[in-house]
């Protein structure tokens, strides 16, 4: 399972052995929500086309979690500046993005395109604070960038450990292409040395969707299977009421590995027609950007 050992992701406080609190991500503070810009051209073609493609991507900017080899932040900029062009993603969810960064690939991006932003937090066993830095560039969290304007933005409840990196769910409605995007980090493998975080994440993510949202992000668990004694985690509804991006039928399971260990870690799942599946590298993290095409028309 992706990170349990090597890279040690969890942040400080995440082997303690404390009680654990269930509403811990609802003090997230919503930073950025939104910059009122008319949206550029592409949007609009891709909304009279009727397909829009969206991108989900760890960009593992915070170099303390074992990312120091993964690229500068430039360079992390112009990976996103590539899936925006040639990928032609409108829609991208991130993870282990940096405000420095995401504030850079906007500027570069030009006119149109908004942000939304939630920072990771660790919580002590006194229920105090701290939002996770950024080496240089800020602080570091989940975001949206989008090629329209964000409204509705919310940060989703979700269980987190008592103690230890409080990371979350945020969801927004492209409001230019009248889709919705939930975009998740969840809880590492064993959080919790006497609970499991993932599957109440999951129930909560699946649980924000609708017929019209696009969802996913870094989850952090294999695909359900016969060979995951995890798979109890995964809600009925994900892979059946929502298809994913790499599903090949109602009864797959599985997916191209998004991680270097060889993993699919990172998910993209929607009820709207999907047209398109795609796994990118970018030269810039440990993990692949995962792209997906749907059909917003209809």
């Amino acid at each position: 399972m992706r990170r349990r050992a090597g890279r040690g992701r969890a942040g400080p406080g995440a082997g303690f052995r404390r009680r654990w609190l269930v509403p811990g991500v609802c003090a997230l503070v919503l930073l950025g929500l939104t910059h009122p810009l008319r949206p550029g051209p592409a949007a609009l073609l891709d909304s009279v086309e009727g397909r829009l493609s969206v991108a989900t991507w760890n960009m593992c900017g915070v170099r303390q979690w074992n990312c120091e080899g993964t690229g500068t932040g430039a360079a992390k900029v112009r990976a996103l500046e590539r899936l925006a062009v040639t990928e032609g993603a409108r829609v991208i969810m991130l993870q282990e993005a940096c405000s420095g960064d995401l504030a850079a690939a906007r500027s570069a991006l030009g006119a149109g395109w908004n942000t939304t932003f939630v920072p990771y937090a660790v919580q002590d066993a006194a229920g105090r604070r701290t939002e996770v830095r950024c080496a240089g560039a800020g602080t570091a969290g989940l975001a949206i960038l989008a090629l329209s304007s964000l409204t509705g933005v919310s940060v989703v409840p979700a269980p987190q450990p008592a103690a230890g990196l409080h990371r979350g769910i945020v969801c927004a409605t492209a409001a230019d292409l009248a889709v919705r995007v939930c975009n998740a980090h969840l809880s590492l493998p064993g959080a919790g040395r006497d609970r499991e975080f993932r599957g109440d994440q999951l129930a909560s993510l699946v649980g924000a969707a609708d017929r019209r949202t696009v969802f996913g992000g870094d989850l952090n668990s294999a695909p359900p299977g016969p060979g995951d004694r995890d798979s109890w985690i995964w809600p009925y509804a994900a892979y059946r009421t929502y298809r994913e991006c790499d599903q090949a039928s109602a009864a797959s399971r599985g997916g191209r590995a998004t991680h270097r260990t060889g993993h699919k870690v990172d998910y993209l799942f929607t009820a709207l027609p999907r047209t398109r599946c795609s796994v990118a590298g970018t030269g810039a993290s440990d993990h692949l950007a995962l792209v997906m095409r749907v059909g917003i028309r209809g």
